[in-house]
C-alpha cells in the first residue's frame, strides 16, 4: 500500500510511520532521511541538494522530487511505502502522482494527523534535552523529576533552539502556507482520512490501522 501522512510539526508523524512500517512491512520514506543518503552517497542530485543547503537555502523542489524518485525505485518500495514529510507542497504532490502514474503505481491513502496549533505549541516548546546524556523530557508530560536538571545523570537540561516558542509558532505558520493545501489536493476521490492527533500515541496508531484495514486490497 502507498500511504502519504500528512500533519503539522508535532503532530507525531515520524512515530506513526515507524510503527505503521513495522506492523506492515513498507518502509517509511522521511525527507530528510533521504536527502542524507543522497549526500552521502554522492549522488548527482544528492550534490545538486548540497549546493543548496550549504548556503542555507531551501532544496528547489524539482531536486526533492528527483531524489524522492530515487528512493521509490528501490525494491523494498516495491510492495508499498509509507511518505513521512513528503510531499511538502502541491508542486510535489503533483510532481508524485506523475512518478507513479508512469509506474502505473498511485497513492492508496492519505493520513492527515490534525492536532491544534496550540497543543502543538505546548508539546513542542515544552521538550528538554540533558546536555550530559542525551536523555529527553518534557516540562508537562514527562518531567525530570528535579528542575532544570537530568533525573538519569545530573546533567543540565537545555531547550532546543528549533523548540522555543517564537521558532515552533513560525513553523506551524510555514505549514499552514505551504503544506496543508495538500488536504485539499488529496480529498477528491476519498483518499483521504483525518485522524485525531491530539489522543494518545496509541490511540492515534489505532486510527491509523484501522483507516488503513479499511482500504481494498489491489488484485
Amino acid at each position: 500500500m502507498n500511504i502519504v501522512l500528512l500533519g503539522p510539526p508535532g503532530a507525531g508523524k515520524g512515530t506513526q510511520a515507524e510503527r505503521l512500517s513495522a506492523k506492515y512491512g513498507w518502509p517509511q520514506v522521511a525527507t530528510g532521511d533521504i536527502l542524507r543518503n543522497a549526500l552521502a552517497q554522492g549522488t548527482e542530485l544528492g550534490l545538486e541538494a548540497k549546493k543548496y543547503m550549504d548556503s542555507g537555502e531551501l532544496v528547489p523542489d524539482e531536486v526533492v522530487e528527483g531524489i524522492a524518485a530515487e528512493r521509490l525505485d528501490n525494491d523494498d518500495a516495491g510492495v508499498g511505502f509509507i511518505l513521512d514529510g513528503f510531499p511538502r507542497n502541491t508542486h510535489q504532490a503533483e510532481a508524485l502522482d506523475r512518478y507513479l502514474s508512469g509506474k502505473g503505481r498511485s497513492i492508496d491513502l492519505v493520513l492527515n494527523i490534525a492536532v491544534e496549533a496550540e497543543m502543538l505549541v505546548r508539546r513542542l516548546a515544552g521538550r528538554r534535552a540533558c546536555r550530559g546524556c542525551g536523555a529527553n523530557y518534557h516540562v508537562d508530560f514527562n518531567p525530570s523529576g528535579e528542575q532544570g536538571r537530568c533525573g538519569q545523570c545530573g546533567g543540565e537540561l537545555y531547550q532546543r533552539d528549533d523548540d522555543n516558542e517564537e521558532t515552533v509558532r513560525n513553523r506551524l505558520a510555514v505549514y499552514t502556507k505551504q503544506t496543508e493545501p495538500l488536504i485539499e489536493y488529496y480529498r477528491p476521490g476519498g483518499r483521504l482520512v483525518s485522524i485525531d492527533g491530539s489522543k494518545t500515541p496509541d490511540e492515534v496508531f489505532e486510527a491509523i490501522t484501522g483507516a488503513v484495514e479499511k482500504v481494498p486490497v489491489r488484485e
